[in-house]
């Protein structure tokens, strides 16, 4: 898979990228992630992205302009790994991070990963033309109810998502999945306790790890799991 962002900010994403399983993945020819400048794709003489609303009002807003040519060239370019270059892929999605947005969550992620690209739009200053949202972009998506500086964090925050669902991006020690979490294609966050056994505080409080994980009885430790855990879809 190939995951670009387009930002004014690309270091931000770079340094992410450099880091963890996510480099692991990249080195091993699983992952490509890529994070262009956006003024890279502007004609302005001053490399500017953005402008005065029309209408008036606060701020300033990012243009169509650059954004168009920047999703255009992006499309167009995704090379395979190999070095070949290869026409745009139809499994290609483009995403515009905004607060209006519907919200992202892991069944999302689990449809994402199936795409061969994932072309990212972080907006900035007080919003994006709106004819982005309705011409360019494939989705507008939302990581919650707030507002950021920036789409900088939410993009890296999906990129992980997806990424981790690709095979051999992230080993998994077992598979605790029932036929209810196969059909919504999600999966169980259950609590977990490692060494020691019990930890007593300063206070003197113990605080013990369930008997029944310590038991070596699977079934039983199962069954505690899916009682104690929450069903992420």
């Amino acid at each position: 898979m190939r995951i670009d962002i387009i930002s004014i900010f690309p270091e931000i994403c770079d340094f992410y990228f450099q880091h963890s399983l996510l480099k692991k993945a990249q080195e091993a020819g699983l992952l490509q992630l890529t994070a262009h400048n956006l003024r890279d794709f502007s004609t302005d003489k001053h490399r500017a992205v953005d402008d005065k609303p029309f209408g008036g009002g606060r701020g300033m807003v990012m243009k169509i302009e650059p954004l168009y040519k920047a999703v255009n060239e992006i499309r167009k370019e995704a090379p395979s790994f190999r070095g070949r270059r290869e026409p745009p892929s139809k499994k290609t999605k483009v995403v515009l991070f905004s607060p209006r947005g519907k919200r992202f969550n892991q069944k999302m992620a689990t449809n994402w990963s199936k795409l061969d690209q994932l072309i990212f739009i972080c907006g900035r200053y007080e919003g994006v033309d709106e004819r982005v949202a309705k011409n360019l972009a494939d989705e507008i998506v939302s990581i919650g109810d707030f507002v950021l500086m920036g789409g900088e964090l939410p993009a890296l925050i999906v990129a992980e998502t997806v990424a981790r669902l690709l095979p051999g991006v992230v080993g998994h020690s077992e598979d605790l999945i029932d036929e209810r979490i196969t059909k919504s294609k999600g999966f169980l966050e259950y609590p977990q306790y490692t060494r020691p056994e019990e930890f007593v505080t300063k206070e003197g409080k113990k605080l013990k790890t369930p008997k029944v994980l310590m038991s070596g009885d699977h079934k039983k430790i199962n069954e505690w799991r899916l009682k104690h855990s929450k069903i992420i879809e």
